[in-house]
């Protein structure tokens, strides 16, 4: 009884006997392995994405810089490893997503450099309420941009609140973090300067526009044990610097820290 031909099968074998031409042949691949090239190839995940820029390894090198800098913060910096910062910018920029820089978003706004986003964060990181319980609780931000800084919050707070003015930008966040749907994050259009009443008290407020004083409505909102971080306008100091608000038993306490840049806060929709 004949054996059933094994793969693979040389091609004079498949001629009906006849003698095979004499040239040269290609050797030929298991059928299973040429399938299986034929799905890598199909595969999106075959093809390079964002020049790279979704690699893991290109995150990791900002956070490594950033480490070497002086952030100290680990679940900033996990956060900050994990949020793909190329996909909040416009794609001619996205070469520069993991520099140390602020670059434009459209409407006269800017997305903040990562170091000046993780130094916040990290100053949120070291209030009353997230010492003691290890996250921001509910979060309150106040210009939401491109959503970059709100989707780090998802990593680092229970519920997140951010509030956008420019009905553009709110509509550009609201398609960079429609694949948080499920996470407790509420993003609103209106005037950042009220706060988030529905919301409040919250535990963490952090603000990416600066004014000459901090909005009564911000520290109304502020939880017991909560911490705010802004920017704010100080002529004694020589411009803006990062203001730092614990809402402690004793009341309001006020520190001043690094010195930042931030587009003005004002007040209104649009």
């Amino acid at each position: 009884m004949s054996r059933p031909p094994r793969f693979p099968l040389a091609l004079d074998r498949l001629d009906s006997g006849r003698a095979a031409p004499e040239r040269t042949l290609r050797p030929q691949r298991p059928l299973q392995q040429a399938a299986r090239d034929a799905l890598h190839r199909a595969s999106p995940r075959a093809q390079a994405q964002g020049l790279g820029l979704d690699s893991e390894a290109v995150r990791s090198r900002m956070v490594a810089r950033l480490r070497a800098e002086g952030l100290r913060c680990e679940p900033v910096l996990q956060a900050l490893a994990q949020v793909e910062r190329h996909r909040f910018v416009d794609t001619a920029l996205a070469t520069q997503a993991y520099e140390d820089t602020s670059l434009p978003i459209g409407h006269g706004q800017t997305i903040s450099k990562p170091s000046v986003v993780g130094r916040m964060l990290a100053l949120l990181f070291e209030g009353g309420h997230a010492r003691e319980h290890g996250h921001l609780g509910r979060a309150l931000e106040i210009g939401t941009g491109c959503g970059y800084q709100a989707a780090l919050l998802l990593r680092l707070a229970k519920s997140v609140v951010s509030v956008e003015r420019l009905k553009a930008l709110h509509e550009k966040a609201r398609e960079h973090l429609a694949a948080q749907r499920g996470a407790d994050l509420r993003l609103v259009w209106g005037d950042g300067r009220l706060g988030h009443a529905p919301r409040a008290p919250f535990h963490s407020i952090v603000a990416a526009a600066g004014g000459d004083a901090l909005p009564e409505a911000w520290l109304t909102q502020l939880a017991p044990g909560g911490r705010l971080v802004a920017p704010l306008h100080d002529e004694a100091r020589g411009g803006q610097v990062l203001l730092v608000v614990d809402h402690r038993p004793e009341g309001l306490v006020r520190q001043w820290h690094d010195a930042v840049h931030f587009v003005p806060l004002k007040s209104g929709a649009q």
